[in-house]
């Protein structure tokens, strides 16, 4: 659903204030639904602000400063444990990629080796091989056609 525009915002809240009718009035007449109406009005009493506030929706954050802050000093001391681990250190009810998520926002991977040896595949064989047609020559199966057939025995 789109938001409502400013303009609209403010005629809404113009003619409520012009008293012109009561919520569901102004509601029908500018064809939002009431619900709208009663959440504009009370925006506009708790902040004195009516634009849309997007970025206040949505589920928030369980793992606050104060938990980035002991989950550091954690994997400072014990950089090896789990996500499950942490969550258990940290003494928090939350799901393990709440956890996962913060680490990466923090900057932290969950690789355990940064400084060894890349690991590398090697080259199997130094020539080209070629499509595998020619290993059928050899073949121990027998080729079926209508002038060397022979016909089966029962068993």
């Amino acid at each position: 659903m789109k938001t409502l525009s400013l303009d609209l915002r403010e005629r809404i809240l113009a003619a409520y204030d012009a008293e012109e009718g009561g919520r569901e009035e102004i509601g029908r007449r500018y064809r939002v639904s009431l619900g709208m109406v009663k959440k504009l009005l009370q925006q506009r009493r708790r902040t004195g602000e009516i634009g849309p506030r997007h970025h206040f929706s949505g589920r928030k954050p369980r793992l606050f400063e104060a938990y980035r802050e002991r989950l550091q000093r954690l994997l400072a001391e014990k950089p090896d444990l789990t996500l499950e681990q942490m969550r258990a250190a940290l003494a928090i009810t939350c799901s393990l990629p709440a956890i996962h998520y913060v680490l990466v926002k923090m900057g932290l991977t969950c690789k355990k080796r940064r400084s060894g040896l890349l690991s590398r595949t090697g080259r199997t064989s130094s020539e080209r091989v070629g499509d595998g047609s020619a290993a059928r020559v050899g073949s121990t199966r027998r080729r079926s056609s209508s002038s060397t057939s022979r016909p089966r025995r029962p068993t």
